[in-house]
C-alpha cells in the first residue's frame, strides 16, 4: 500500500481479496502496510484489479512457495515479546532448563540456576516424545503445574512442547510459548491448531526436513492467523553417528536471509554431547542466531532423559560467561534478563 493509504483503503483491498476467495494478511511497518494475498490461485485479472485500487502502490507476485514467512512479504525482522523478553530484536536470548520435568523441587532449583546465570526463558518438557515407548514420557499436566510454579518463583517466562491437538488448550493455559518438536514439524493438524491460539509458537526443524519444508510448516501456523512464530534449528539426521545430529549452522545464516522470523539454535540436540554445547553455541551466535535453547539439569548423570547433552549449573554459568564477550564483539549482546514477569499464560 502507499505510505499515505487510509484505513478505509486498506479495508477495501481486504474486502476485494475476500470476495475473490483469497485471505489478506497485514504486515504493518513504520512507513507502510503490506497486504499478503494468500490462496490456491491468484487470478491475473484479480491482480490487475487490485493494482488499480485507491491506496495501492504496487502488486508484486511472491515467487517462493512460502508467502507469509518470507521477506518478500515482510522485509523487516519480526520481534516477539513475551514476559519482558524480546526475541529477534538484535540481542541474544537464552532458553534453558531440563529436557523433562521430573518433580517440583528439581524444576524450581533449575529455574533459579537459569535465572541467576542470566538466562531469559525457562524450558521444560511435560509431554515427551520418546523413541522407545518404555522410556520416561513426561508428567503431563502435573509437569505443567511444576513449570508454572517455577515461573512464579523466578519470574522467567516458560516454554514447553505440545504434542497433540487435544493438548493445545491445556498447554496454552500454563505456557508462555508453545513448542512444536522436530517429530511434529509436519503434523499439519497440530500446526493448524496452534495457529489459532494467542501464544508465540517455536517450531523446531524436523530430523530430515529441508529448509523449504520447514518454512512451509511455519506457513501453516501463520496462515491460521498466528504470526508470532519462532524457528529453531536443532540438528538434522545425517550419516554421522559420533554426534547425535548434525547442527546445520549454514541453515541459520540462510534462513536469516529468507525469512523475517527469529531463529533459535539448539546445540544440545544438535550435538548430543554436553562438551560441544558451548563451542556450537558461540558459533550459532556468530552466524546470526537470535538465541539458544540448551538443556540444563542439576545432576545430568541421573537425568530421566538426555543426560549426556545436559549442562550442569556450573557449566551453564560458564556458557553464559563465554557468550557475553562474543556478543559484544559482534554487536549482538546477550540480552539482560527480564526484570520481572509480565503475566501471559492463563489470560
Amino acid at each position: 500500500m502507499r505510505p499515505d493509504a487510509t484505513t478505509d483503503e486498506i479495508q477495501s483491498v481486504l474486502d476485494r481479496l475476500h470476495a475473490a476467495n483469497l485471505e489478506g494478511h497485514l504486515s504493518s511497518g513504520e512507513e507502510r502496510t503490506v497486504i499478503g494475498a494468500v490462496g490456491r490461485v491468484v487470478d491475473p485479472e484479480i491482480r490487475t484489479a487490485i493494482g488499480t485500487m485507491t491506496g495501492v502502490d504496487s502488486v508484486v507476485p511472491i515467487s517462493r512457495p512460502y508467502k507469509l514467512t518470507g521477506r518478500e512479504f515482510k522485509p523487516r525482522d519480526t520481534v516477539i515479546e513475551v514476559g519482558g523478553v524480546r526475541i529477534g530484536d538484535g540481542n541474544f536470548v537464552v532458553m534453558a532448563g531440563p529436557c523433562s520435568i521430573e518433580n517440583e523441587e528439581h524444576m524450581v532449583e533449575t529455574a533459579r540456576a537459569v535465572r541467576d546465570a542470566g538466562g531469559h526463558i525457562l524450558r521444560g518438557g511435560a509431554f515427551k516424545p520418546r523413541t522407545s515407548p518404555y522410556a520416561f514420557r513426561g508428567l503431563g499436566e502435573e509437569g505443567l503445574r511444576h513449570l508454572a510454579t517455577a515461573r512464579d518463583e523466578t519470574g522467567l517466562p516458560v516454554i514447553t512442547e505440545v504434542m497433540a491437538v487435544a493438548d493445545v488448550d491445556i498447554v496454552a493455559r500454563y505456557a508462555d510459548i508453545l513448542q512444536i518438536g522436530a517429530r511434529n514439524m509436519q503434523n499439519y493438524n497440530l500446526l493448524d491448531e496452534v495457529g489459532l491460539v494467542r501464544r508465540p509458537v517455536m517450531l523446531k526443524r524436523g530430523l530430515s526436513g529441508t529448509i523449504e519444508e520447514w518454512l512451509l510448516a511455519a506457513e501453516y501456523i501463520m496462515a491460521k492467523g498466528n504470526h508470532e512464530v519462532i524457528l529453531c534449528e536443532r540438528g538434522i539426521r545425517t550419516f554421522e553417528t559420533t554426534t547425535r545430529n548434525t547442527l546445520d549452522l549454514a541453515a541459520i545464516a540462510l534462513v536469516k536471509g529468507l525469512s523475517h522470523l527469529p531463529i533459535i539454535s539448539d546445540p544440545s540436540h544438535g550435538t548430543g554431547l554436553w562438551k560441544l554445547v558451548e563451542p556450537m553455541a558461540r558459533a550459532s551466535l556468530a552466524v546470526g542466531a537470535d538465541g539458544l535453547m540448551v538443556e540444563v539439569h542439576p545432576n545430568p548423570d541421573q537425568a530421566l532423559s538426555d543426560g549426556a547433552q545436559s549442562l550442569t549449573f556450573a557449566n551453564f554459568h560458564g556458557l553464559m560467561e563465554a557468550l557475553r564477550p562474543v556478543g559484544e564483539t559482534l554487536g549482538r549482546p546477550v540480552a539482560p534478563p527480564p526484570a520481572e514477569l509480565t503475566p501471559v499464560a492463563g489470560d
